[in-house]
């Protein structure tokens, strides 16, 4: 989560600074510095993952038979699922903070879906953060340039997405499916399997 925060500091540095040197309005450079967001935060995904790489080895050395108590596939749950929570916690700060008025929601003719498509939305954010750390993570430790290349194109597609709203439809429906997709690939690489769900049904 402390990543993820350093991550959005430089974004927001970045942004000012781009503003300000190139005098046009900010909603100009808006994809820009969205692109320029999701970079930052893979960014910092991957120095998370360098982090723990070396905190296992370094409790793999002070144990007695050589092995780290750390999973790296949980820590990579862990970790995408920090990534996600702080990122749905400064997501719906503003939203929340327009909730409390003044003023009526779809008053002027606006959706008046904005704060339920709001949670939905922050809600897919969350789970993907976690699909996507769990994807992250091995190919780091596979060296698999396509899990790194799956992650962050899912990321920029998901951002570049959001500009559609209010066009709440061509935005939300097309990143639940992106989450539905991601979640199995991340079941997968997991380890999961269909017998390993039907197991789990069956309590055995």
């Amino acid at each position: 989560a402390f990543l993820w925060l350093l991550s959005l500091l430089a974004a927001s540095l970045l942004w000012s600074v781009s503003v300000r040197l190139s005098g046009t309005e900010g909603a100009a450079l808006l994809p820009l510095g969205a692109a320029a967001a999701v970079l930052l935060q893979e960014l910092c995904r991957f120095g998370c993952f360098k982090l723990l790489r070396k905190a296992d080895e370094g409790l793999a050395m002070l144990s007695g038979d050589g092995r780290s108590p750390l999973s790296l596939r949980l820590m990579a749950y862990v970790s995408g699922l920090s990534f996600g929570i702080i990122s749905g916690a400064f997501s719906l700060a503003n939203v929340l903070a327009d909730s409390a008025g003044p003023g009526t929601v779809g008053i002027h003719g606006d959706s008046p879906y904005f704060f339920i498509t709001s949670a939905f939305l922050t809600m897919a954010l969350v789970f993907l953060h976690t699909f996507w750390g769990i994807i992250f993570f091995d190919a780091c430790e596979r060296r698999r340039a396509g899990g790194l290349g799956l992650v962050l194109g899912g990321h920029l597609l998901t951002s570049g997405l959001t500009f559609l709203n209010p066009w709440y439809e061509a935005s939300l429906v097309p990143i639940f499916i992106l989450t539905l997709c991601t979640g199995l690939c991340a079941f997968s690489t997991a380890g999961g399997s269909f017998r390993s769900v039907l197991k789990c049904l069956s309590c055995k």
